[in-house]
């Protein structure tokens, strides 16, 4: 059982500090994980606190199939799949607000990344395909194996593993394009 795993039957139990850390711990990398679906750091933010809700309102079974991290970020992509379900219609945002989202963004990944080159790296994974972008932050940014990955993105083993090495393609694709130096991708 990982730590997250044991603070949510913590929390389950009756002990809202084990909720306090879930947040604390996931909160973050769950929001970027949601940005690359809505592309709005603003709706990412909304979207990550509904899905802290849904686990505090519903609180859903865990039966430690997979990792607690993997769990979650399941629950996270459903609700950002349901959002976009319910707003399928593009909104326009102001040009003068627009550079405003901009900022937020790049301030929450820098504050999050912390490294110059996992910014670039970021940076060109939205010019990726979305699907590949959103499977090699999950495998890079998070950490998650093909296993969880899987699992999160409702696909197969053999399916992402495929998805993964078509998006590594692309990726060195459009690094090199940009002039990226790498050791190994």
């Amino acid at each position: 059982m990982d730590n997250g795993a044991s603070s949510y039957r913590r929390f389950l139990d009756g002990d809202d500090e084990g909720f306090v850390e879930i947040i604390k711990v996931y909160k973050d990398g769950l929001m970027l994980y949601l940005n690359n679906y809505v592309q709005n750091i603003h709706i990412a933010e909304d979207l990550m606190e509904d899905t802290f809700v849904r686990i505090v309102t519903k609180k859903p079974h865990f039966s430690g199939k997979s990792n607690f991290k993997t769990w979650l970020y399941a629950i996270g992509k459903n609700i950002a799949v349901d959002y976009l379900r319910k707003h399928s219609k593009i909104s326009e945002v102001p040009a003068d607000q627009l550079s405003v989202f901009l900022s937020d963004e790049t301030d929450v990944l820098k504050e999050y990344l912390r490294d110059e080159q996992k910014i670039l790296l970021h940076e060109s994974l939205k010019k990726l395909n979305p699907e590949y972008a959103k499977v090699l932050y999950l495998i890079y940014f998070e950490d998650f194996n093909i296993t969880e990955t899987a699992i999160i993105i409702k696909k197969s083993y053999k399916q992402t593993e495929n998805l993964v090495y078509r998006a590594k393609r692309a990726l060195k694709s459009q690094l090199e394009t940009e002039g990226f130096v790498y050791e190994e991708l």
